[in-house]
This record gives C-alpha cells, sequence and structure tokens, in this order.
C-alpha cells in the first residue's frame, strides 16, 4: 500500500490523510525544513550558500510546485532584478543531489522535502491537473514491483521518477456532491 509522506497543497482544505503533511500551512515549519538542511549541509562538509538557502525557503513556502523562472520572481526583490537563471539552475541541482528537493518531471517544476527518504526509496507523485496540488506517496510494495521489473527486463534504473496526473478528492467530481 502507497504510504502519503508529503502534501504540496495549493487547494484550500488541506489533504485527508494519515501520513506526514507539510504544506503550506505548514504541520512542518519552514524553519524545521531550513535546519535540517543546515545540519545535513554541517555533517557533510557542505555549503547552504545564502542563495541555496533562499531558493530553499522559497520552495518550502510555496503553495505548490515552483519553475525556475517562478523562483527568479520570488527572489526578486523591490524592482531590483532577480538572480540569473544560472545562479538559480545551480542551486536547485545542489538542493536536488542533496535531497531537500524534488524536481517533478512532468511540469519541470520543484518542491521541497522536508524529509530525506530512505536511499532508494521510491517515491510517487500524485499530481492533479487541476488544482496543482501534489502529494508525495512511497511504498514497499512499489518499490518491489519495480525492481521486479528491472530485473525481469535485465535493466538497471539510474534514476526513477513516477507521477501520476489526475484529479485530487478535492477537486475530483465526486467530492463537490459530499
Amino acid at each position: 500500500m502507497l504510504k502519503p509522506t508529503r502534501s504540496h497543497d495549493t487547494h484550500p482544505h488541506p489533504p485527508k490523510h494519515t501520513g506526514e503533511t507539510c504544506c503550506a500551512g505548514h504541520a512542518v515549519p519552514v524553519n524545521a525544513v531550513l535546519d535540517a538542511a543546515e545540519i545535513h549541509c554541517h555533517q557533510r562538509g557542505l555549503r547552504l550558500t545564502p542563495q541555496r538557502r533562499a531558493v530553499l525557503d522559497a520552495l518550502a513556502k510555496a503553495r505548490g510546485p515552483l519553475g525556475a523562472y517562478d523562483l527568479i520572481e520570488a527572489l526578486r526583490s523591490d524592482g531590483a532584478r532577480g538572480p540569473a537563471p544560472i545562479a538559480i539552475y545551480r542551486a536547485l541541482d545542489f538542493l536536488k543531489e542533496n535531497g531537500f528537493i524534488h524536481r517533478l518531471e512532468s511540469l519541470n517544476a520543484f518542491i521541497a522535502c522536508p524529509h530525506h527518504h530512505t536511499h532508494g526509496e521510491k517515491v510517487v507523485f500524485l499530481i492533479c491537473e487541476s488544482c496543482r496540488h501534489v502529494e508525495e506517496a512511497t511504498g514497499k510494495p512499489l518499490d518491489e514491483a519495480l525492481a521486479k521489473l528491472a530485473h525481469a527486463h535485465g535493466f538497471t534504473p539510474a534514476r526513477q521518477v513516477v507521477e501520476l496526473a489526475g484529479t485530487c478528492r478535492h477537486c475530483h467530481p465526486s467530492a463537490a456532491k459530499a
């Protein structure tokens, strides 16, 4: 069974599930995301530069996935030019490589992740095409099924992103009737 682990909620009603939730309404505060990143970097001798921290902060505060140019706008200060795209992409690469954010391939956008998944743990992103609500789910059966499928084909995956696009429980027509 897939277990919801993270919700990136752009819908006015928080998702109803039993997993950990940390959306913009933040059951897990933005400061906790930033503090965890600081600790992780300190323990590994990495630098969470002001630019990287600002990008992570913007993603943690966002009400949904943000693209690189959305981040430039979010980081633009009163009338000033925003950071250069290359600086944003470098920060995103660092944050993604260290597990602080996820890239949603189908949206070409990013979301903050307040916890590190166990190495190799598969994550499925459930993306609502109506409101852009994103939930993150994991599950051991999924890990096993994908490993079995790859093995059966003699395939060694280098990376994996599973995204399901559809309609969330809030936007589903049956939710309007309830």
